[in-house]
C-alpha cells in the first residue's frame, strides 16, 4: 500500500462537474489499494474575487482579516470534493488547515509552514478514509487563520507528503508536465519527463508557473517524489528528482518568462557603508522580496542603486523610497513596471563554457537591450523591456534549439 498526496489547482476543481472528475481520479486511486490524501485549491477566480470584494471596501488590503476572507475559498472546495468522493461510495471527510493544525508563523497573507500534527489526517486514513485538506491556509499560534500567499496549496501538500513520508506527492494541473517553455508562446516546446529540484526551483523562481518556489524547496529539503500531471488527460508527466537519479543531464532544461517584475532606480545616492541596508531594510520591514540587484558608481562619488521586485509591489516599494530618499539626500528616484525577466536554466551549464555569450548575441541579434543580468551556477537571468519579452523567449529556445531534446 502507498500513501499518495494529489493536489488539485483551482482550474481542476472549476466547477461541479470538474470537482467529479477529480472525485473519480481520486476514488481510481484508492481503488487501486493506495492511501489517499487530496490537498485543493479553491474553485477558479474564487481567490480573485474574495480579493476584489475586499478591494472595494479598501484599498491593498492586509492582514489578519484578508486571511479569514480568503481562506473561505478552499472550505468551499473541500466540502464540495468530499460530497463527490461519497457520492460514488468512497469515504472521504473534509478539513480546514487549522482542523489538522497547520501550525505557521504569524505573517499574515506570507505565513510559512512551522509545523504539521499528523494524527488526526493518520486516524482518517487507518479508517479508511480519503483525507480532504483545503491548501493555502493554516494557523498561527494565537490561532488566528493564516494564508501562505498565491500558489501556497502547493506547499501545503508537499509539506503534508513531508509530515507523512509519502511515496509521491502528485500536482495535478492544466497542464501535462513541465515544459521547455510556455507552449502558448513556443508551439515547439518538449514535454521533460525529469528536472531536478534544483533546476525545477530555478524556473519556479524565475516565472514558470507549473510549481511554487517554496513548494520545490520543500520538496528537496525532504526529498519528496514530485510529480507534475494533468487533471485533463493521463499521462506519465514530468517527475522532479534529486540530480543522481538523472543520468543525462540536457546543457539547458528551459527558457523562463516572468512578465510580474517592475524595477526601482534611487539615483545619486551618497557612496558609503550602510546605504544598501539603508535601502533595502524599510523595503524588507514591509515583507517586500527583492530580485535582482545593481549597484552602479558614479564619477562624481555617488552611486545609482537599483533593484526589482514583484510588480504587484511596486507601489509600496516606490513610496518607501520616496520616504527615505530625503534622508539618504538621492537625487531623483525612477520606476518601471513594465519590465520582464527572460532567463535560460540547466545543470549541464556548470560543464558548458560559453552560454552567456551565445544568450546574449542571440538577444542582440533580435535588437532585444538587456538592462539587469543575474547569474548563478545553472542559470542566467536579464531584465528586458516587456514588449520584447515573448520575442525574447522564442530566440532562445530556438538558439539552444530545445525542441530537440
Amino acid at each position: 500500500m502507498s500513501l499518495i498526496v494529489q493536489k488539485y489547482g483551482g482550474t481542476s476543481v472549476a466547477d461541479p462537474e470538474r470537482i467529479a472528475a477529480v472525485a473519480e481520479r481520486v476514488r481510481d486511486c484508492k481503488s487501486a489499494g493506495n492511501q489517499v490524501i487530496v490537498v485543493v485549491s479553491a474553485m477558479a477566480g474564487e481567490t480573485d474575487r474574495l480579493l476584489g470584494l475586499a478591494n472595494e471596501i479598501v484599498k491593498l488590503p492586509r492582514g489578519r482579516e484578508l486571511d479569514v476572507l480568503l481562506s473561505t475559498g478552499e472550505q468551499v472546495t473541500i466540502a464540495l470534493l468530499s460530497l463527490a468522493l461519497q457520492r460514488l461510495g468512497v469515504k472521504a471527510r473534509s478539513y480546514t488547515g487549522p482542523q489538522i493544525r497547520i501550525t505557521t508563523d504569524a505573517a499574515y497573507n506570507k505565513a510559512r509552514i512551522v509545523d504539521i500534527e499528523s494524527d488526526r489526517i493518520s486516524s482518517a486514513l487507518a479508517a479508511e478514509e480519503v483525507v480532504v485538506v483545503a491548501g493555502f491556509q493554516g494557523v498561527n499560534e494565537i490561532g488566528d487563520i493564516t494564508t501562505l500567499g498565491r500558489g501556497g496549496s502547493d506547499t501545503t501538500a508537499v509539506a503534508i507528503a513531508a509530515a507523512l513520508a509519502a511515496d509521491e506527492c502528485q500536482i495535478y494541473t492544466d497542464v501535462d508536465g513541465v515544459y521547455t517553455t510556455d507552449p502558448r508562446l513556443v508551439p515547439e516546446a518538449r514535454r521533460l519527463d525529469k528536472i531536478t529540484y534544483e533546476e525545477m526551483l530555478e524556473m519556479a523562481s524565475l516565472g514558470a508557473k507549473v510549481l511554487q518556489i517554496r513548494a520545490v524547496e520543500l520538496a528537496s529539503k525532504y526529498l519528496v517524489a514530485l510529480r507534475v500531471l494533468s487533471s485533463f488527460e493521463d499521462g506519465p508527466g514530468t517527475l522532479i528528482t534529486s540530480e543522481e537519479n538523472i543520468m543525462e543531464k540536457a546543457l539547458l532544461s528551459g527558457v523562463t518568462l516572468n512578465r510580474d517584475e517592475a524595477k526601482l532606480t534611487m539615483l545619486g545616492v551618497p557612496d558609503r557603508p550602510g546605504v544598501a541596508s539603508t535601502i533595502l531594510g524599510p523595503v524588507a520591514e514591509a515583507n517586500i522580496e527583492v530580485d535582482m540587484i545593481l549597484q552602479n558608481m558614479g564619477a562624481d562619488g555617488t552611486t545609482d542603486f537599483t533593484f526589482t521586485v514583484h510588480r504587484n509591489d511596486f507601489d509600496m516599494a516606490m513610496s518607501i523610497l520616496e520616504r527615505i530618499s530625503s534622508d539618504l539626500g538621492a537625487r531623483a528616484i525612477e520606476g518601471d513596471n513594465r519590465i520582464a525577466k527572460i532567463s535560460i536554466v540547466g545543470v549541464g551549464m556548470r560543464s558548458h563554457a560559453g552560454i552567456a555569450s551565445r544568450m546574449f548575441a542571440a538577444l542582440a541579434n533580435e535588437s532585444i537591450n538587456i538592462q539587469m543580468i543575474s547569474t548563478s551556477e545553472i542559470k542566467i537571468s536579464v531584465v528586458v523591456d516587456e514588449k520584447y519579452s515573448e520575442l525574447g523567449v522564442r530566440t532562445l529556445h530556438s538558439e539552444f534549439q530545445l525542441e530537440q531534446g
